[in-house]
């Protein structure tokens, strides 16, 4: 299965030249995932090349302009390239209100129908389940409602290890087992059991921790995940300003990391006042060492994590 994140935006709050407000783009099976919408981010999309009409599902964490403010902007433009599928978006109580509202009173009549689903940030639930993945909600703790996303692909068909297989295989024996089940015999017996002529295709997980602080009962929810985004706002030296704003440090998010032993950690939200944020990634590696530094336009391909 592809799995294919492409990163649109790493800023935070204050805008930066150089760092879009946050939003990460999910490429699965040709279908877009977008989570969160900051200012610019139909911009992001078309200069990284990233198809907008197949967005599918929107995410939204909080409440705070830098992580929705681009919805409105991008739901417009999709109306305006012609877009008939349906949008389904999730998000916390209120976000459906702030954009009908604003398409109401710009006269703006959609060629296509918006599913909003308000989302609870305080208990974690499955809020999406389709054909290749399943959406669960990460309770966060923020100034406001707010709540990270977990994407997690399920698992497709196996892989027939060719290397073993019995030359005398028919094709429809070849295909019940390519389907993860055992061939029988005449009388029922298994003949040739799929454990042992095929590998399970791996899965993919994704954590996206938005603006949050040092909040632990989060870890069991994200052990164990393929890639973790934790946001990273301040280094370690800023701790009660992190504290004092419910954000996160390098140093803490590297410890999230470590206490739900994932196997990847991406780390972005920068603070405006860094113009160099390799200090951060550093401070993150100093505890978990298999950290990457979140960049705009940066593309990762799950199959090569």
């Amino acid at each position: 299965m592809s799995f294919q994140l492409t990163i649109l935006g790493t800023g935070s709050a204050s805008p930066v030249i150089h760092r879009n407000p946050t939003a990460h783009h999910l490429t699965i099976e040709n279908e877009g995932y977008l989570i969160d919408c900051g200012e610019g981010t139909q911009f992001q999309l078309l200069k990284y090349k990233v198809k907008a009409n197949r967005i599918k599902y929107i995410f939204i964490s909080h409440l705070h302009g830098d992580h929705y403010l681009g919805l409105t902007g991008l739901i417009s433009s999709l109306n305006m390239h012609h877009r008939f599928d349906d949008l389904y978006i999730f998000g916390p109580a209120g976000l459906d209100e702030i954009i009908s509202l604003q398409l109401k009173y710009s006269h703006t009549q959609l060629n296509f129908s918006i599913h909003f689903q308000a989302v609870d940030t305080q208990e974690s639930s499955i809020i999406l389940e389709n054909t290749h993945v399943r959406v669960r909600t990460i309770p966060l703790r923020h100034r406001v409602p707010c709540c990270g996303y977990l994407v997690e692909s399920k698992q497709g068909n196996v892989k027939l290890i060719k290397e073993i297989l019995p030359p005398q295989l028919s094709v429809e024996q070849l295909k019940t087992l390519s389907l993860g089940q055992d061939v029988p015999d005449s009388t029922g017996k298994v003949l040739y059991a799929a454990e042992h002529y095929t590998v399970a295709s791996p899965s993919d997980s994704y954590a996206f921790c938005s603006d949050t602080c040092f909040h632990e009962s989060i870890v069991p929810l994200i052990q164990g995940v393929k890639l973790l985004y934790h946001e990273t706002t301040f280094l370690h030296e800023l701790l009660d300003r992190a504290q004092d704003t419910l954000h996160t440090t390098a140093w803490q998010a590297g410890t999230i990391a470590q206490m739900a032993a994932v196997k990847h950690l991406l780390i972005g939200h920068f603070s405006s006042r860094y113009k160099d944020v390799h200090p951060l990634l550093a401070e993150a590696k100093s505890v978990f060492e298999r950290t990457l530094l979140a960049e705009d336009g940066l593309c990762i391909d799950f199959k090569h994590l």
